[in-house]
C-alpha cells in the first residue's frame, strides 16, 4: 500500500491532510504525507473551558458506566488494529509487528481499565476514638493533559486516556509534531466508540490539539488543567515539571532512559544474546526502555561481544513494511546525525565501534546499522542517553561494582540482570540493587506489560502510568472520619470542655 492508501484506509480524508502549516513526513522514505492545520495556543482557554464543562457531568457518571466507554474503545481498536498499526509504521517507522503490537497494548490497557472501573478502592482505617470510623475516598481531579512522544505515538495516549476516563477525568491530547496522524486516527476510532456509548458522554470529553511547543506550553501552564502527563526527553521534563509545580498542578513525567543489563558469569548466554538484540535494536533503539548499556563479567565479556557482533551482522535493515525486516529507519536525519556524532565521541573516549554506519536502504529515509561499542569504562558519552541503536559494552569483576556502574547514570527507568545465581538475582532486586523503576531478571529491559506500573526514578521523572495502582495519579484522595456516637471525643486525648 502507498502512504496515501494507508491514510485513506485509516479514515483520514484529503481535506484533513492538506491546507495547513505542519508538514508531516514518513521516516520510511522522508516523503511529506500531510500538511496539517495547527491548533492556536490562543485557543487553549476555550479548549480547557470545554474540558471543564465535560468534567462536571462525566465525574457524576458511575465509574462502571465510564468503564463501558473504554470497553467500547477496546472493541473499536480490535476492529481497526491493522489500519492503525499501519499508520504507526508509516509515521514512526516501526516494523509491522511492532506497529501492531503497539495497538495490542492499547487493547490490553482498555481491558485493564474496564476492570479497574469497579475497583477504585479506598481503605477503611481504625479510629482511636470510640464510635468513629475512618476511610479514604477517591475523586476525579479534572482535565488531564497528555503529551506523547513519536516513538510510542498511540500506546502511551491509551495508558493515560483509558485510566483517566474511568477515574472521571476528561482528556486533552497533544501528540508529538512528528506523529499527529496516528493521533487523528485514534480520535476517529474513539468517535465510533462514543457514538455507540450514547448521550452519557459529554461534548469535549477527549480533545486533540495539534502543534508545536507553544501549544504544549499553553496547556502545561493552564491553571485548570489538573493533571499533566508528559512523555519525552529529560530536557522537556525540566520545562514541564516546574511549570506545573508553579501552579500546584499534578505532573506525571516519563522521561529519559539509559537502561543497562548486567550479564553474570552464570548467565544463559543464548537467552542473553536474544534479549540484548531485541532490547537494543527494536524500534531502531528509539524506545525509552531500549537497552543502551551491557555490563558483562570479564570472564564472558569477549564471548558475548563476539556473539553479538555475529547477530548484528545478520540483522535485516530496510523498509519496515517489508516481510523479514527487523530494523527500520531512525526517525529523521537529525537523529541519525546525533547517533553518528555520539559514536565519534565514543571513539575519542577509547571506544571500539562495530557497525554504526549510515545505510542506503530506502531512498529518502534515515537508516543506520545498529552499533556495538566496546568501552574501557563508563565515560560521559555512555552516561548520556542517545536515542538511537547504540549499545555500549563494559566489563566488571564484582557484582557490587556492576550494580554501582548501572546506577551511576542520571536516568533510572529500566534495568535487568541475566544470572542463574539466586543470590545475585535477589541482590539485584534488593534495596542494595538496581535504583530503577523497573528491575528484571533474565528478561530484557524493553517490552513492559500493562499490568505493572510503568515509570522510573531520577531524571526519568518519577511518574507512573498504566497498571498496578498508577490510577491513583489521576485522582485525589480524601480522608473521611464519621462519628456515629453521641459523644464528641477529640483525638490524641485532647480536652476542650465548654
Amino acid at each position: 500500500m502507498t502512504h496515501a492508501d494507508v491514510l485513506k484506509a485509516a479514515g483520514l480524508s484529503a481535506d484533513e491532510l492538506s491546507g495547513g502549516t505542519l508538514a508531516v513526513h514518513s521516516p520510511i522514505d522522508g516523503a511529506e504525507v500531510a500538511r496539517l492545520t495547527e491548533t492556536s495556543a490562543a485557543d487553549m482557554d476555550a479548549i480547557v473551558a470545554r474540558s471543564r464543562t465535560a468534567f462536571q457531568s462525566w465525574r457524576d457518571l458511575p465509574a462502571p458506566r465510564r468503564g463501558e466507554l473504554v470497553r467500547l474503545l477496546g472493541e473499536e481498536l480490535r476492529a481497526a488494529k491493522d489500519e492503525l498499526g499501519a499508520v504507526v509504521t508509516l509515521e514512526a517507522g516501526k516494523i509491522t509487528s511492532e506497529g501492531l503490537g503497539e495497538v495490542q497494548e492499547m487493547i490490553d490497557i482498555c481491558d485493564f481499565a474496564v476492570g479497574l472501573s469497579r475497583q477504585l478502592y479506598g481503605l477503611t482505617i481504625a479510629s482511636e476514638r470510640p464510635g468513629h470510623r475512618m476511610m479514604e475516598t477517591w475523586h476525579p481531579m479534572g482535565p488531564c493533559g497528555v503529551i506523547t512522544a513519536f516513538n510510542f505515538p498511540v500506546a502511551v495516549w491509551s495508558w493515560n486516556t483509558a485510566i483517566a476516563l474511568v477515574c472521571g477525568n476528561p482528556v486533552i491530547w497533544k501528540p508529538s509534531e512528528k506523529s499527529p496522524l496516528t493521533a487523528m486516527t485514534c480520535m476517529k476510532i474513539l468517535d465510533r466508540a462514543l457514538e455507540r456509548f450514547g448521550d452519557d458522554a459529554p461534548d469535549g470529553l477527549v480533545q486533540l490539539v495539534i502543534g508545536g511547543a507553544d501549544v504544549g506550553a499553553a496547556m502545561v501552564g493552564h491553571k485548570d488543567v489538573a493533571i499533566v502527563s508528559a512523555t519525552g526527553s529529560t530536557a522537556m521534563g525540566r520545562k514541564v515539571g516546574p511549570k506545573v509545580a508553579e501552579r500546584f498542578g499534578r505532573c506525571i513525567l516519563e522521561l529519559g532512559g539509559n537502561n543497562a543489563m548486567i550479564v553474570a558469569p552464570s548467565a544463559d548466554l543464548d537467552m542473553a544474546v536474544r534479549a540484548i538484540v531485541f532490547s537494543a535494536v527494536g524500534t531502531c533503539g528509539q524506545r525509552c526502555t531500549s537497552l543502551r548499556r551491557v555490563i558483562a563479567h570479564d570472564s564472558i565479556r569477549a564471548e558475548l561481544v563476539e556473539r553479538l557482533a555475529k547477530a548484528y551482522a545478520t540483522l535485516p535493515i530496510g523498509d519496515p513494511r517489508a516481510p523479514g525486516t527487523l530494523v527500520g529507519p531512525i526517525i529523521d536525519s537529525a537523529a541519525r546525525d546525533r547517533m553518528l556524532a555520539a559514536l565519534q565521541i565514543a571513539r575519542g573516549e577509547g571506544g571500539t565501534v562495530h557497525g554504526g554506519e549510515a545505510v542506503e536502504a530506502v531512498t529518502g529515509g534515515a537508516y543506520v546499522s545498529p552499533a556495538i561499542v566496546e568501552m574501557p569504562a563508563q565515560t560521559d558519552i555512555v552516561r548520556t542517553e542517545t536515542f538511537a541503536p547504540i549499545l555500549y559494552v563494559m566489563g566488571y569483576t564484582e557484582l557490587s561494582d556492576a550494580i554501582a556502574m548501572q546506577n551511576d547514570v542520571p536516568q533510572g527507568l529500566s534495568s535487568c540482570i541475566f544470572t542463574t545465581d539466586l543470590r545475585e538475582a535477589e541482590t539485584f532486586l534488593s534495596d542494595a540493587g538496581s535504583d530503577c523503576g523497573i528491575a528484571n531478571v533474565n528478561i530484557g529491559p524493553s517490552g513492559a506489560e500493562i499490568g505493572g506500573a510503568f515509570g522510573g526514578e531520577k531524571e526519568t521523572g518519577g511518574g507512573r502510568e498504566s497498571g498496578s495502582d498508577a490510577w491513583k495519579g489521576y485522582m485525589r484522595r480524601a480522608t473521611n472520619t464519621i462519628n456515629y456516637s453521641r459523644e464528641l471525643p477529640l483525638a490524641q486525648g485532647v480536652k476542650f470542655d465548654l
